[in-house]
């Protein structure tokens, strides 16, 4: 039963995930369908990054306590609410606010599946139950943004968050009926949470996180505007392409879950993170060419998600005391970090009138990440060697 239980967490972060992601592969059709800038259609991945990062520590820390199961049902409740509001959006300003919504819905929904299945499986299994409810990322890139660009073809793009809203129905009647009463967590005391973000391994492995998911955003939000105005692609082969890239993801992510245990996820983050970089500055130069343009954006994409274990891994391998505190931090920088990103991806559009540009910057937004990433390590080598 309790496997029954993951497998529906998994679906629903599906679910959450895709509402977040799949904005980007139909910027352009919102913008022209809103009468705005692709700039200022990219910021409604910004609101929802926001929403997510600020509201979600919130709403975990005033409910600590309450029982897993009801937080769940009731933030699958508000994710369902969030996509009628999308729905029946007639302006961007209500759109926003429905991608608001979301945003606090999916964080509060994704934490607290987290807590839930760490309470439901045997300690020797925790590790492979948050590997399969991350799946439902993945799979949100491999399937939910290819599906929701397909969606706006045959239909238009309300239909897309008309299946996000049906799917959370599915879910909660699914959680209803399977997901077991859970207790809530025991408080964090506040003089902790400071003694975590001061260890200056865990500091320097956040400023990683935030840098890396800036400059990830600098590109991802405005993929589909790349793959039109640079690499010339029609619509729907830029559906194709988001699933190829989705697919290079899902390497990229078993890829990661084997070389941290072989290599040690200190060593996996630096060629990582270095393989980012390389990739997105190239990319400009490798335009006229769409075999390698593709292969760069796949070695990206792929790089991307071999990093998500590798990070997780960092982050309880040097705070396992705390190791929830550090997830739910991870997530907000998280967000932040892609809200950021799309904020001043925007700007780069805006300033070039293209998004040409919007991989340099990327690249270089990246190249910080490096750098508070070979620090952190260098802090923990100095701490073990004490």
């Amino acid at each position: 039963m309790n496997r029954m239980v993951i497998y529906v967490l998994m679906i629903a972060v599906f679910f959450t995930a895709t509402s977040e992601l799949v904005i980007a592969g139909i910027l352009n059709v919102l913008a022209d369908q809103m009468q705005i800038s692709v700039s200022l259609a990219g910021q409604l991945i910004t609101a929802y990054s926001l929403a997510f990062a600020i509201g979600t520590p919130i709403i975990i820390t005033l409910t600590v306590k309450y029982p897993r199961k009801k937080l769940m049902l009731m933030a699958i409740a508000v994710f369902i609410l969030g996509n009628l509001i999308s729905i029946v959006s007639t302006s961007f300003i209500v759109l926003m606010a429905g991608r608001m919504i979301l945003g606090v819905s999916s964080g509060v929904f994704m934490v607290a599946a987290f807590s839930a299945a760490a309470k439901l499986v045997p300690v020797e299994k925790i590790g492979s139950a948050m590997g399969t409810i991350i799946l439902g990322f993945s799979s949100a890139m491999i399937l939910g943004v290819p599906l929701g660009v397909a969606l706006t073809n045959m239909f238009n793009w309300q239909m897309i968050f008309l299946v996000l809203g049906a799917g959370g129905i599915v879910v909660l009647i699914g959680l209803t009926l399977l997901l077991p009463q859970i207790e809530g967590d025991s408080s964090v005391p506040f003089k902790q949470q400071l003694g975590v973000l001061a260890n200056p391994v865990i500091f320097f492995a956040l400023l990683l996180v935030l840098f890396r998911e800036a400059g990830n955003s600098v590109m991802f939000t405005y993929i589909a505007s790349f793959l039109s105005s640079i690499l010339h692609r029609s619509t729907t082969e830029i559906g194709m392409m988001m699933l190829l890239l989705g697919i290079a993801g899902a390497v990229g992510a078993r890829i990661g879950g084997s070389a941290v245990d072989k290599w040690g996820s200190a060593k996996l983050i630096m060629i990582g993170v270095m393989i980012h970089v390389v990739a997105l500055l190239l990319l400009p130069l490798a335009i006229h060419s769409f075999p390698l343009a593709l292969t760069l954006l796949s070695l990206w994409i792929m790089s991307m998600f071999t990093l998500g274990p590798a990070t997780q891994t960092y982050f309880i391998e040097r705070a396992p005391q705390s190791s929830n505190l550090i997830i739910s931090l991870n997530i907000s920088v998280t967000q932040v970090g892609i809200a950021a990103g799309a904020g001043v991806g925007g700007m780069v559009v805006d300033w070039n009138d293209t998004v040409l540009y919007n991989p340099l910057v990327a690249g270089i937004v990246l190249v910080l990440a490096l750098v508070a990433a070979a620090v952190s390590i260098r802090k923990s080598r100095q701490i073990a060697r004490v």
